[in-house]
């Protein structure tokens, strides 16, 4: 019986060994696919925002992929950067 116990702990101790390296490598997966999620959130909500439109969006985004976050946070800060104009109707 001990010979047995003494065996399967072997296999079982030797499948551990074996899964290691699988778990570090989808950890390791996953915290960068968190690292590029965190790193295209600010572009994702400029994009979605209604605060600029046309090129003016293009290029806070433009400023996010260069600058990064410091572009972000000025993008809540000082957007848009020329008021837009009310439509004018002629009667």
């Amino acid at each position: 019986m001990s010979v047995l116990f003494a065996l399967l702990f072997i296999v079982f101790c030797g499948a551990a060994m074996l899964l290691v390296p699988l778990v570090t490598v989808g950890a390791a997966l996953a915290v960068a696919a968190g690292a590029f999620l965190i790193w295209l959130l600010p572009i994702l909500l400029i994009a979605s925002s209604n605060k600029t439109t046309g090129g003016e969006k293009l290029c806070w985004i433009l400023a996010i992929v260069c600058l990064s976050w410091f572009a972000w946070i000025l993008y809540f800060l000082v957007a848009p950067i020329k008021p837009r104009q009310a439509p004018f109707y002629y009667y």
